[in-house]
Formats: structure tokens, sequence, C-alpha cells
């Protein structure tokens, strides 16, 4: 691991790594520096927004035009009790200050950002959602979970509806950024939903636990990155918190569409801002060579969408 001889937090900065390739063909170079953020819990709202604003004000120091936090990023993992007063903890999007209050640093700081919050539509219509801000800071849309559990210490059902947004992709800045959310990636479907819109990156905020998803975390999103042949971004919180026992494993990552990771996988415990250079040519490279999308056979799916 490689760490700034200052960082202008107390978490650490793992530096951007370029991608190596094995072809001297490539098409022509377009990088992308794009960043990730783990955290724990910190204890209440307002410290946790600042932590946030914090390590989008480092990611854009370090060139990143690209950054998701995690899942319900300002606040802890409630969906470990059942518990009305978390609702508290949703707003409007994007009406709401806290989709305003990174809009405007977006635009200072010329970033993308990728928000995930916890919606609420209107008294009683909540959503696990992400907001995605362009970098002069403009509201591009939202996309709502799909995919709701309803586990011991993961109770989403109390909390959220099933998302109803289909699978945007959002032409941003820096590309076609398409969102997956958390219990989400275990599901094939919108993988691929995001790909055939055009994604280039799919960020995968996330809040998932040791012992339950560890033997899946580096096997699911490298699968989906190569059979959609698209970069995935990673990303889940650390540590314990105190509505229950799901101990956060971090290790976030970037991984393209060979299912190399771009660089170190994060700290398993640790809070830190990973920042990594990903070249999108590598999608033209990688899906020429292997004709996943011309060699698909929707007419013969029709079973798979039977209830």
């Amino acid at each position: 691991m490689h760490l700034k001889a200052a960082p202008p937090a107390s978490y650490a900065l793992r530096t951007p790594h370029t991608p190596h390739t094995e072809r001297a063909e490539v098409p022509m170079s377009r990088v992308i520096r794009a960043a990730l953020f783990q955290t724990a819990w910190t204890g209440d709202k307002e410290s946790m927004i600042q932590v946030h604003e914090q390590a989008a004000r480092d990611a854009a120091a370090q060139g990143a035009q690209v950054l998701c936090f995690q899942e319900l990023f300002y606040g802890p993992y409630f969906c470990q009790v059942q518990d009305p007063a978390f609702y508290e903890y949703a707003e409007q999007i994007p009406e709401g200050p806290i989709v305003r209050r990174f809009q405007a640093l977006a635009k200072e700081l010329g970033i993308v950002l990728v928000l995930p919050m916890y919606e609420e539509e209107q008294p009683g219509v909540l959503y696990n959602t992400a907001a995605v801000i362009d970098a002069d800071g403009s509201y591009l849309g939202k996309y709502r979970k799909t995919h709701i559990p309803q586990v011991r210490g993961f109770w989403e059902k109390f909390y959220f509806r099933p998302g109803n947004s289909g699978w945007p992709v959002f032409d941003t800045k820096v590309g076609k950024v398409g969102v997956y959310i958390c219990y989400d990636r275990h599901f094939p479907e919108g993988w691929r939903a995001l790909g055939l819109a055009g994604a280039e990156i799919v960020f995968n905020p996330s809040a998932t636990s040791r012992g339950l998803s560890g033997y899946l975390w580096q096997l699911e999103q490298p699968a989906a990155a190569v059979a959609n042949e698209y970069f995935v971004g990673a990303i889940n919180r650390v540590g314990v918190e105190e509505y229950g026992d799901n101990d956060f494993y971090g290790t976030s990552y970037f991984v393209d569409p060979e299912a190399q990771f771009v660089g170190e996988v994060a700290s398993d415990k640790e809070t830190e801002l990973v920042v990594r250079d990903l070249d999108l040519a590598k999608l033209r490279e990688v899906r020429d060579r292997w004709q996943f999308y011309r060699d698909r056979a929707p007419g013969a799916y029709t079973p798979l969408t039977a209830p």
C-alpha cells in the first residue's frame, strides 16, 4: 500500500493505478480517474455527511473525476433492526437538503458524485436510492434498488419498497454510469440490462457483513464485469455498529472486464479512499474479442420472465 506523506484526513489514501494491458494494438486510451469511499459509522448524521464531504475533496485533490459512496452513506445501516424511528433518515430526491448540498460540492470540485440515500417519495413510500450528480452540479437522475432482502440482520422490506426505476444509465462527464445496489448484485438480469443500456462503469454501493457474503464479494462483481463487459466499482462499509452484530468488511475495489482488480483491494477494517485509473478503451477491446452481445438469444429467454 502506498500512502501520501501527509494525507488531508485520517484514512488511508490508495494511490492511482493504471491498469496494464498485454496487447500493443489496443484502441486509443480513454482513461478516467474514479474513486470509491468506504467508512465506518461516526455516530451521527451531520458528522457522517462531513466525512463524506471531506472524502470528495480528497478525491478531487487526487484528480478523481467520479466518486461513489457506500449504501445509505450518511447514516448507520439501520436495517439490522426494525424501528420506524429510522424513517426520519429519508428525504426527497432531488429536492432534499443532502442532494442540494452535494450538488453544490460537485460543482465546486468538478466531480461526478453517486449518492446512495434513503428516499421518501411521499410519506409512507420509501426507497433505497442512489442519486447521480454530474460534474457541473446538475442532477441527472436516480436508481431505486430493485431487489429487497428480508433476512436476519438485513430487514430491508421494513424500510423500502422495491424500486420501480428500471436500470437507468446516466450520461455523465466521465462516461456512461450505471448503479446497482447491494443485494441487487445477486441477480444477473439487472447487470445485463445496464450493459444493454450502454453502461461503461457500474457502481455497486453495499452494506454487507463478514461471514454472510464474504465468499461472494470477490466473485460476483468480477463475474458481472466479465459477463457484461464493463468496469465495476464495488463499495462496502466497515466496522460493527451499535444496532447489531453485522461486521462490515470493506474490501472495496474496482474490477475490469477481464476480472482483474485495478490495483489493490481496500482494507477489510479501515476507512479508506480508493482512487484508480480506468481505461474505458479496454471495453471495445474486450467486446471485439468476446461477442457476448451479438450472440445473445433473447427470443429464447421468455420463460425467464415468468413469475
